[in-house]
């Protein structure tokens, strides 16, 4: 029988909630509007863009925790962002918006075939394992970097997550958070002056349908938001001890919420990775079982963030980078550690398993794809080579 809802939240499966949308929205948010700027949108238009993925990400994350019972994070393709902020020169928001739909209805195609799935479920833990660790691993050293940048905002910080591991590890990471707020405020780093509250407002725009839109647009936004996307997403959720979780409902929601936003900004929706690891380790609940509620959280801050849209985003867009660059990288030790030890346990997929991660890591893209789709191609390559060599033909020689 499933438990209360209620006896399941605690402190720390909200504050993991928060600490993912704060590192979600203030780390790509500027992509997203220089996306919107791209293709002509007026400032009602951008706040109308944040508007919807706020609640398309709110809604998806809510619905997929709490029927699946596991923290599964949504969120906007970033680098399907980067993608439109050089492919939209030229193309009107209505052919744009006549793309975005294309893109949703390849989603919900490939979700609906159980396609996406297949594959999926033949990537070895251990690749999962790796890839997740080589997306993560820049986020914990980002931290160090931040403390030569700011080392009394950073070093606080560190004090603080050293304290609270050893003494209060649930509350760790909100306790860094309070300290970084606080040091940054003390510093002056903190910039709200000029913000103000007022409810986000939709602003429809009315699809074009061009072909060489969507060939041009449309299509490559659907191939970087899969391999760059929902790939790291799955591997998160089956690095993290959440394999039962069926992949192609998710997928086709993701679609579905793309097809019923586009009009008003909801370019692109995909399971989260980076973000999603911040709910799914150790650091959200000592109990797996439990973590679901901070995909719930986070959902809710998301809603926030649509039905205030700009104002969100301004007051996320206040703390320092510093600052969020660290909280990212402490929430994440966990993980990553978790990860490698996934990655490495098992001696005959361990070579393999160190491919995908360093390849992953290194950051290299080839053709506009990033280096976690390359990091499993690897991966699985060599994956595949080893474990050939181990056959029985291999070992009669």
């Amino acid at each position: 029988m499933r438990r209360s809802l209620r006896a399941d939240f605690s402190l720390s499966t909200i504050s993991a909630g928060f600490v993912a949308v704060l590192v979600g929205i203030a780390s790509s948010v500027a992509i997203v509007f220089a996306a919107a700027r791209a293709a002509g949108a007026t400032e009602a238009h951008m706040v109308s863009w944040i508007a919807a993925l706020g609640l398309g990400m709110g809604i998806t994350c809510i619905l997929f925790s709490w029927y699946y019972r596991a923290p599964i994070i949504t969120a906007w393709s970033t680098p399907g962002a980067a993608l439109l902020v050089t492919s939209l020169a030229g193309v009107s928001l209505a052919e744009a918006v006549g793309a975005f739909l294309f893109a949703a209805l390849l989603t919900i195609a490939l979700g609906l075939s159980g396609a996406f799935e297949r594959v999926m479920g033949k990537v070895p833990t251990p690749i999962a394992s790796a890839l997740l660790a080589g997306i993560l691993v820049q986020f914990g050293v980002s931290v160090f970097t931040s403390l030569q940048a700011s080392p009394p905002l950073v070093g606080a910080m560190l004090l603080m997550y050293l304290a609270g591991r050893r003494w209060f590890p649930r509350y760790a990471i909100i306790l860094v958070l309070i300290s970084g707020a606080a040091v940054s405020a003390l510093l002056g780093q903190v910039h709200i002056e000029q913000m103000h509250w007022a409810l986000s407002r939709p602003a429809w725009v009315t699809p074009e349908i061009n072909a060489a839109t969507l060939l041009g647009v449309g299509l490559p936004l659907f191939i970087v938001t899969m391999t760059s996307q929902n790939i790291p997403g799955v591997a998160t959720l089956r690095a993290s001890g959440y394999a039962k979780v069926p992949v192609s409902p998710l997928i086709t929601g993701t679609g579905i919420t793309a097809l019923l936003l586009a009009p008003f900004g909801g370019f692109a929706f995909n399971l989260a990775a980076i973000t999603a690891a911040i709910c799914t380790g150790p650091e959200s609940h000592p109990d797996p079982a439990r973590r679901y509620t901070a995909g719930i959280a986070a959902g809710v801050f998301y809603l926030l963030v649509g039905l205030f849209g700009a104002s969100v985003v301004a007051l996320f867009s206040a703390f320092p980078e510093a600052l969020v660059a660290s909280v990212a990288g402490l929430a994440l030790i966990g993980t990553i550690g978790a990860s490698l030890d996934g990655a490495t346990r098992d001696p005959d997929s361990r070579e393999a398993a160190l491919i995908t991660f360093l390849v992953t890591a290194s950051g290299a893209e080839f053709f506009g794809i990033g280096a976690a789709f390359w990091g499993l191609v690897g991966g699985m390559l060599s994956h595949w080579l080893f474990n050939s060599a181990r056959s029985p033909v291999g070992d009669s020689k």
